[in-house]
């Protein structure tokens, strides 16, 4: 009997997939397990497998195409088998099967950032050691356990990202030839991109002048997205400089004492997170989205932070970022900014944001505006921190580290003094970090 092949629903609010590549074509032989195709949803990647063992058959859905979830879009046929004549082409939604309370297996006790990298890497948290107080699996145990990791291409299989498999099939290259600089040695994009066949030595990867880019995928869903976000929200912007002073010694005594605890440095972007968190727990109306006709206030503070990819932006999330301390904080936003650069973040990893940080400073810019990514009523751009001459009280001139950082709001939702009091709350704060404390 015929497999229908559908677009998968592996998201609770997803409604469409993009297909982004076909892996094998009309007519090729494919076994159970085997990643044929690679779809998108809002934000990442996803390889689909094939449901059966047989010919691929009937493919109806192509790169570009923006697919409802059921959708049939090909068939698995066994030898003498045929596309079953009038087959309807949209199926039954299935949500995922649930599991009775009593078959429920028992999760270990682990971090919330060692729980993500085992679930992003696959891991069973049962399997591994852990060391952490209480018999906690750590992010440690977690890293460990995927630097001595089987080699990427044990049992014939290539561990690899859905990017650096795109990659791979436009240059026309054995993914087994490539060595891998990802965990557990998977394979990356820019392994693909500098791979040099026959010497295993990276190269630069060429510029081509006047390629034709397909707008699909990622690409598509923020030119949509912000094209809609621009045209219907009334965006109010708002700038202030900050004194950068004492944010700089303070992130430098937390340095300090990681490296005597032997913990992950603090970066700029973990004690931003911090400190906006804290200061968006008195403005409720900057955590906030504007649905249908209500404004709802979320309960929670979780800051996505934009992060910027070679083909788009994408923008994993901090959840509970005013409860959770700054060393919990550095560690998780390195992880879910290293996996996004390496493409393995999960559905969860990039739902559910209530504001957003954009940081460019590392790039050099001094100041931007920034699109609200909806239903979110705010997001905050971070320009780089320079040096400045400034005056003091007093009248004294001295220079000083500088940083600009722009408020875009909603201006359906968030009046401009509302605004202004979070700047100004925020713009203290950022130059008292003791105030975190206080």
């Amino acid at each position: 009997m015929a497999i229908e092949m559908i677009m998968p629903k592996v998201d609770m609010d997803q409604e469409t997939g993009t297909v982004v590549e076909w892996l094998k074509t009309e007519g090729q032989e494919v076994k159970e397990g085997e990643t044929i195709l690679v779809i998108e949803t809002d934000k990442i990647a996803i390889d689909v497998e094939s449901p059966g063992t047989g010919t691929l058959a009937g493919i109806s859905a192509h790169p570009g195409d923006v697919i409802p979830i059921g959708t049939v879009i090909a068939y698995v046929l066994e030898e003498g088998e045929e596309i079953p004549e009038g087959a309807a082409h949209q199926a039954e939604v299935a949500e995922p099967p649930q599991l009775e309370p009593n078959m429920e297996k028992a999760s270990p006790a682990a971090t919330p950032v060692a729980r993500k990298m085992a679930e992003s890497h696959g891991l069973d948290l049962s399997e591994l050691s852990p060391t952490g107080k209480g018999g906690k699996v750590t992010r440690d145990d977690v890293k460990a356990a995927l630097d001595g990791s089987k080699a990427p291409h044990a049992d014939g299989k290539v561990i690899a990202t859905p990017a650096a498999r795109r990659a791979a099939r436009l240059k026309g290259l054995d993914l087994r030839e490539v060595k891998g600089s990802g965990p557990g040695g998977r394979i990356q994009a820019s392994d693909v991109k500098n791979h040099q066949p026959g010497s295993g030595i990276p190269a630069p990867s060429p510029v081509r002048s006047g390629e034709e880019i397909p707008l699909i995928g990622m690409r598509r869903t923020i030119a949509e997205r912000l094209t809609d976000s621009y045209q219907n929200i009334p965006h109010i912007q708002f700038t202030a400089s900050v004194d950068m002073t004492n944010f700089n010694k303070a992130r430098k005594d937390y340095n300090d004492l990681a490296t005597q605890r032997g913990d992950g440095k603090v970066s700029v972007t973990a004690l931003l997170v911090k400190l906006v968190a804290m200061t968006l727990a008195d403005h409720p109306w900057l955590n906030s989205s504007l649905q249908d006709d209500r404004i709802l206030l979320h309960e929670h503070i979780n800051l996505g932070l934009a992060v910027a990819l070679e083909k788009g932006l994408i923008v994993p999330v901090v959840k509970d970022a005013d409860r959770k301390g700054i060393a919990e904080i550095a560690a998780e936003t390195n992880d879910l900014v290293t996996r996004a650069r390496e493409e393995t973040l999960t559905n969860a990893d990039v739902k559910g944001a209530t504001f957003t940080i954009s940081n460019l400073g590392p790039f050099g810019v001094e100041q931007f505006n920034a699109i609200i990514n909806p239903p979110e009523v705010g997001i905050l751009a971070v320009g780089a921190t320079v040096p400045q001459v400034a005056a003091l009280e007093g009248g004294a001139i001295a220079v000083r580290p500088i940083m600009r950082f722009t408020l875009s709001a909603d201006h359906r939702v968030v009046d401009g003094a509302v605004a202004a009091r979070f700047i100004a709350d925020l713009k203290a704060t950022l130059e008292n970090p003791i105030l975190m404390n206080y």
